[in-house]
């Protein structure tokens, strides 16, 4: 039997203290799917009233922080001194660099009810040329993210260029990232665009080409194939993928780096405390022991 599937990549639960997510990427010898390596998905989780996230600020090397969210809302502070909410639709871009500091909570006026978190994080590895490059961060609202519709389906071109429109997101190497909205019966096919696609389902179940993908499964799809995606119920699905990172990357912590001494270096910075602070955020996480 032929499939368009290469392998399923299973979410394992990771507990991050205030929410247990699930982390698809890396996976054991799956670094990464295009410029994607890491992938996490967070929710849906509840909150009651005066309950959210805090992650204390700490730092990052060597890669994009892409956050996406179907329900809630996170406040990102960074050392740059951008301090952004992020609603459902919009796309926080954070570009490390040579290093960057950041903190993410919940908003107070979401921490004053009850609220409900649902959404996406992930990682995309900046190129060798790129990766010492000067940090920055980017937030793009919903309204300004490109839109293809179609017999109950939307799909949201989160950045790069997917079904003939671009996102205004600026990415370094060809991406693939999109988020789709599914109604039952609805069906769609992702052509063949870039060497490196995958599906992966946030809630609900779609099928590939006929096979069956159940929610919080990554499907890496066999290079060169159209795929045809089709919701028998209500469905939330991210497309991922795009060209092959140039080389490989060690990850630790939250820090990425081609040169394993890059990461020493940042080790040291972080303990040292030479890295900018967040304004007005005296807090941090400490350098792990191990």
């Amino acid at each position: 039997m032929t499939t368009s599937i290469a392998y399923r990549i299973p979410g394992r639960a990771r507990d991050l203290g205030e929410l247990v997510v699930r982390r698809v990427l890396p996976a054991g010898h799956h670094q990464s799917v295009g410029p994607f390596l890491f992938f996490d998905h967070m929710g849906p989780v509840d909150f009651a009233s005066g309950q959210g996230i805090d992650v204390r600020p700490h730092p990052h090397i060597g890669l994009a922080t892409v956050t996406y969210l179907f329900e809630g809302a996170i406040r990102h502070h960074d050392s740059l001194g951008n301090d952004q909410e992020i609603i459902p639709g919009d796309v926080n871009w954070m570009t490390a660099g040579r290093g960057i500091v950041h903190a993410e909570r919940t908003p107070a006026a979401q921490r004053a009810k009850g609220w409900r978190l649902h959404g996406i994080q992930t990682w995309v590895a900046l190129p060798l040329a790129d990766e010492q490059g000067p940090p920055a961060f980017v937030h793009h609202p919903a309204a300004s993210l490109p839109l293809v519709e179609g017999d109950g389906y939307r799909l949201r071109i989160i950045a790069g260029r997917a079904f003939g429109k671009e996102a205004p997101v600026k990415v370094l190497a060809p991406t693939l990232y999109v988020a789709a909205e599914m109604q039952a019966g609805a069906q769609f096919t992702l052509e063949a665009e870039y060497p490196q696609q995958a599906v992966y389902v946030a809630s609900g179940s779609v099928t590939i080409d006929g096979e069956m993908l159940e929610m919080g499964v990554l499907a890496v799809l066999e290079p060169g194939q159209a795929v045809r995606i089709a919701a028998g119920e209500a469905a939330q699905v991210m497309l991922l993928g795009g060209a092959p990172i140039d080389g490989p990357r060690t990850i630790w912590w939250n820090f990425v780096a081609s040169d394993p001494q890059l990461i020493e270096t940042a080790k040291d910075n972080w303990r040292e405390q030479r890295f900018d602070p967040v304004p007005g955020d005296n807090e941090r996480i400490p350098l792990p022991d191990a």
